[in-house]
């Protein structure tokens, strides 16, 4: 296969690395695409040898030249991107979410209907062991049907704080973190009830970052970004973006091209997105589920409990027991995986039977493993795989219209309806 990708940010690593290293075999890469030439040059620099490099207005040169496009462009520029890739009859990996709204939504489906090419969304969630256990166990009806879903997600002020730093800020090339951050959430539990939505209602509101809540504080003047900032190196919020070379390579010195900047105050003006957010989703199954995230915690994980007919699950998920201060000075202090504290536990109770503590099977990379087996099916099939991992276009429109009817309902105060199995906006 030939390999094209569009968008080289931070997102495209992932997959030049696979097709550089263990998965070599499935395909080479034979263009980039992306309107700043400096964060082209750092891929193919990284990929070793001389790769064409297009402005998004050659796109269509691009896709003469591959077999398959990787989408990983800012959240609002996929839906053009997979349509005209749809359209040339290519392949198409693109990251979560799939789009941004319902337009999106109904111009890839269109397009994915029309083509000879397949579509794939890159939901690595879905490979986590723990959430794979989750699956098995619910398809085996260990406690029945379930009839309520409770999850909560929390995003600390290193994670969260930097989707108030980026191009995620703005709501109408994120679709806020509803889309952007939970579209994986809600394919979780899609998938795992073998279900769709069909009713959504949501609050939700700035309440910690951006300049009016930083007022309201009194955390006095703060400077517009990190570079220069007479706080850099001692305010916990205060990115340093040069302390990563690769942050440093793609975006601090590729901003004389596009201006965009990757460290800005996360207190500052501007921000059109929430960091507080709770939805309520019924499905057709009837279960109902009560969600809620909020991107300003002390500690980074989620809890998922599920209701059955027959007794209870529980998922509880501690990715980073608490935020090091000097997090967004010093990269390393920011991962997470391995981090002191993290843990993972899987709890079943029947009815009339003590707890069952269900063992996780783990491997080796993100996301427990789960990132290697997202990668195998993207680069050699999912083969027979009981669990139906890989999804599809209509799994990334549901998983998008979920947080797009959640942004409609908080708007409006009033209930979304979706329909054609979650597919559409009633």
């Amino acid at each position: 296969m030939r390999y094209a990708f569009v968008g080289l940010g931070h997102r495209a690593q992932m997959y030049v690395d696979a097709l550089l290293g263990e998965w070599r075999d499935a395909g080479t890469i034979v263009a980039l695409c992306d309107p700043n030439r400096t964060r082209m040059a750092y891929y193919a620099e990284r990929i070793g040898h001389e790769v064409p490099c297009f402005a998004p207005e050659e796109f269509g040169k691009v896709l003469e030249l591959a077999d398959a496009v990787i989408v990983t462009t800012v959240d609002a520029a996929h839906a053009r991107y997979v349509c005209a890739a749809l359209d040339a009859g290519r392949d198409v990996i693109v990251e979560k979410p799939l789009t941004t709204d319902a337009d999106g939504c109904a111009a890839i489906a269109a397009a994915a209907e029309r083509s000879s090419g397949k579509l794939i969304v890159t939901f690595n969630y879905r490979y986590s062991p723990r959430n794979s256990a989750v699956r098995r166990l619910l398809m085996e009806g260990a406690i029945g049907e379930v009839t309520s879903v409770h999850f909560e997600w929390t995003l600390d002020t290193i994670h969260g704080a930097d989707y108030f730093r980026r191009w995620h800020r703005d709501r109408a090339s994120s679709g806020g973190l509803l889309v952007h951050k939970s579209t994986h959430h809600f394919d979780l539990v899609n998938w795992w009830l073998g279900s769709a939505p069909e009713l959504v209602f949501a609050q939700t509101g700035l309440r910690f970052y951006g300049a009016q809540n930083a007022r309201k504080r009194g955390l006095g003047e703060r400077p517009a970004r990190g570079q220069g900032a007479p706080g850099l190196g001692t305010d916990p919020f205060i990115l340093d973006i040069s302390a990563d070379q690769r942050l440093k390579r793609l975006y601090l010195d590729a901003e004389h091209e596009d201006g965009y900047i990757r460290d800005q105050d996360v207190f500052g003006e501007g921000i059109t997105i929430d960091d507080n957010m709770s939805v309520l989703v019924r499905y057709a199954n009837r279960a109902v589920m009560t969600y809620s995230l909020h991107a300003h915690a002390p500690w980074e994980g989620y809890r998922v409990a599920f209701n059955g007919t027959e007794g209870r699950l529980e998922l509880d998920v501690v990715e980073r027991e608490w935020t090091p201060p000097h997090a967004a000075v010093d990269p390393s202090a920011a991962a997470k995986e391995h981090a002191t504290g993290s843990s993972e536990r899987l709890l079943l109770r029947r009815h009339w039977s003590p707890p069952e503590e269900v063992p996780i099977e783990t491997g080796a990379g993100g996301h427990g493993g789960g990132d290697r087996l997202l990668l195998n099916d993207v680069f050699r099939g999912p083969g027979d795989d009981p669990l139906a991992r890989q999804a599809g276009y209509r799994d990334g429109i549901r998983s998008v219209l979920t947080g797009h009817a959640a942004n409609v309902s908080a708007r409006t105060g009033a209930p979304v309806l979706l329909a054609d199995d979650g597919t559409r906006v009633r």
